[in-house]
């Protein structure tokens, strides 16, 4: 759902012919083996990617062609992170900023991206993210994708959140973040309410019919700013996604949610 909705939000924004900066605060190392260890033990590629590009709904073509840009032959071995599928959707005119922490994985992001125009980053993901807003060009979207694995890190997304708001009110933001606990989850979107942004979207995907404790439920997207044609194109390709990825015996459930204070 993250990759097909940001390749859905940065092609809305570029009806307009006006120059993008796109962002990524959390990048990883640009390309995944579909084939490792990791893969084949978590099912994640089986019960995503291979599903999707198994299926003919022309609503995801988009997504599998990026996809299948980085694979040769009939069967994916690589997975695309988000920095080498925005250098796939960057105009001349476009720029693009990666930034990862860890110096293994920015030593690996650097050699994916060799061969692209984007700048990388070795920064902490929240100091970037403010010190580059606002951006060369008037418009933009910074990609927010953290791992979650410290305690404070959703703290830090809101801190982070109203701060660039204010530098950068009318930016396109991304945020990414796992369905698990109900309660904990709750509790984050009250206070991200709390914040007053008019525009902030909020897309949920709950892949079981019933919270399985202790899993990955599922995943979410808080979105800032969302562009007109992406929010109208959004309810069928949500729906599309919903389908092709409602594990068998559970029809899932996809929701699109403005953030009311």
């Amino acid at each position: 759902m993250k990759h097909s909705l940001l390749i859905a939000l940065v092609q809305a924004l570029q009806h307009k012919p006006g120059a993008l900066t796109l962002i990524d605060t959390h990048a990883g190392c640009g390309l995944y083996d579909l084939d490792g260890e990791e893969a084949r033990r978590t099912g994640e590629a089986t019960q995503g990617v291979l599903r999707v590009l198994a299926d003919p709904d022309p609503l995801l073509n988009d997504y599998r062609a990026v996809i299948e840009a980085v694979n040769a032959g009939a069967e994916p071995h690589v997975y695309p992170g988000s920095p080498r599928i925005l250098a796939q959707l960057l105009r001349p005119q476009d720029f693009l900023i990666l930034n990862e922490k860890h110096p293994a994985d920015a030593y690996t992001l650097r050699g994916v991206m060799r061969h692209t125009s984007a700048a990388v980053h070795e920064r902490d993901a929240y100091e970037l993210w403010l010190a580059m807003l606002p951006p060369r060009t008037a418009r933009g979207v910074v990609v927010v994708d953290p791992p979650y694995e410290q305690p404070d890190e959703r703290e830090r997304v809101t801190a982070t959140l109203a701060a660039a708001y204010r530098k950068w009110a009318h930016g396109v933001t991304m945020i990414w973040y796992p369905l698990k606990d109900r309660s904990t989850h709750w509790r984050w979107k009250d206070q991200l309410r709390k914040l007053g942004i008019p525009k902030l979207l909020c897309v949920e995907h709950w892949l079981y019919d019933d919270d399985q404790p202790g899993i990955y439920n599922g995943a979410g997207l808080y979105i800032v700013n969302p562009p007109y044609a992406f929010t109208q194109a959004l309810p069928p390709l949500l729906e599309a996604l919903r389908t092709v990825l409602a594990p068998e015996g559970h029809r899932g459930d996809i929701t699109a949610d403005w953030l009311a204070v």
